[in-house]
């Protein structure tokens, strides 16, 4: 992804449009306030002076009336990230659990029973048709 630049005078119009002196946008961003004067001269010492990501970011968040974050809220963000973690894994911790299962399908197809996890079996929830029977009508849905 290109590298996004704020410029300068972009950095000092966030700034006055949120009505913050130099030394409370510092503060706001957790810099020191000649930093902040840094970002709006562009150049350090005759140096350019670029502003990185991160105080790009922020300064979208403290837009947005962002002014703190502790990360994501307890439950599904957490409960779907666990989930992607522990895929894979056994019960007792250990990885493999995808290659055991396999196995064990292997084995119960070539013992005559079927798929050993049900895979193949028809879903509860819909029930199955009588043969020639015609089709449930559809129902449309919802615009």
């Amino acid at each position: 992804m290109p590298e996004t630049v704020m410029t300068p005078s972009a950095f000092k119009h966030w700034r006055k449009s949120l009505g913050l002196s130099q030394k409370e946008a510092a503060e706001a961003l957790g810099l020191k306030r000649r930093v902040v004067q840094y970002y709006e001269k562009g150049e350090r010492d005759g140096d350019p002076v670029a502003i990185p990501r991160t105080v790009r970011l922020a300064c979208w968040a403290l837009m947005q009336g962002t002014t703190d974050y502790a990360g994501p809220v307890s439950g599904e963000g957490e409960a779907a990230a666990r989930s992607r973690k522990d895929a894979g894994k056994d019960p007792e911790g250990g990885r493999g659990s995808r290659k055991k299962a396999k196995a064990a399908r292997r084995e119960g197809e070539a013992a005559g029973e079927g798929v050993a996890d049900g895979a193949d079996a028809p879903s509860p929830s819909v029930p199955e048709r009588e043969p020639g029977a015609a089709p449930a009508p559809e129902t449309p849905l919802p615009s």
